[in-house]
């Protein structure tokens, strides 16, 4: 399908999950997930629904821990980097249909290391989560739709620029342990973001 149709299909089906709903827009980093859930954005706000969007990027433990392997370990990598405790307790467990609303946009500054001081913002009713990142499931974290990107280790490859071919390896283990395209609510083929197709709608 187009990308035009693939952004239709998903944010009509995130429209109509009532409440606040969490949705993680997962892939690899050349399929480039953030472009998708910022292309969400505008739909889902003409369907009526507010919108929260976030980047994990902002949720990286501190380097001093995610880099105590090495700043090319591919497992520590896909191990150490997502500070997942502080992503669940400031943005995604307020955000749940079950949370205070009461969430933090930003954790931490990835190009500084430091907390980013962002203030506390208060979400209204049907607000929809649209958090983007890489190797999220299987993580444990909560959410009611996850949307993967999935790239074939060919295209990854040929995707991948010469300084970042180290995390290759995680993304192989990602595949082999967790299968994220099998467990993912939505799975998209997405070897070329031009011409996406639904693996299961």
């Amino acid at each position: 399908m187009s990308p035009a149709r693939l952004v239709a299909t998903l944010a009509e089906r995130v429209a109509t999950v009532p409440g606040r709903i969490r949705v993680l827009i997962d892939g690899p980093r050349p399929a480039r997930p953030e472009l998708l859930a910022d292309a969400l954005v505008d739909p889902l706000r003409a369907l009526g629904r507010p919108v929260v969007r976030a980047g994990t990027r902002y949720f990286l433990r501190p380097a001093s821990l995610r880099l105590e392997r090495g700043r090319y370990d591919p497992d520590a990598f896909y191990d150490d980097w997502l500070d997942v405790g502080g992503l669940r307790r400031e943005l995604l467990d307020p955000l749940g249909p079950r949370g205070t609303g009461r969430y933090l946009p930003t954790l931490r500054d990835p190009d500084t290391d430091r907390a980013t001081r962002a203030s506390y913002v208060d979400s209204p009713d049907r607000t929809v989560l649209l958090l983007d990142g890489t190797l999220l499931l299987g993580t444990g974290l909560p959410y009611e739709i996850a949307v993967h990107l999935d790239v074939s280790a060919a295209a990854l490859r040929r995707g991948t620029p010469e300084d970042e071919r180290w995390t290759l390896p995680a993304y192989n283990r990602y595949r082999a342990e967790v299968d994220p395209a099998a467990i993912a609510d939505v799975a998209v083929r997405y070897d070329d973001a031009e011409h996406p197709a639904l693996i299961r709608p």
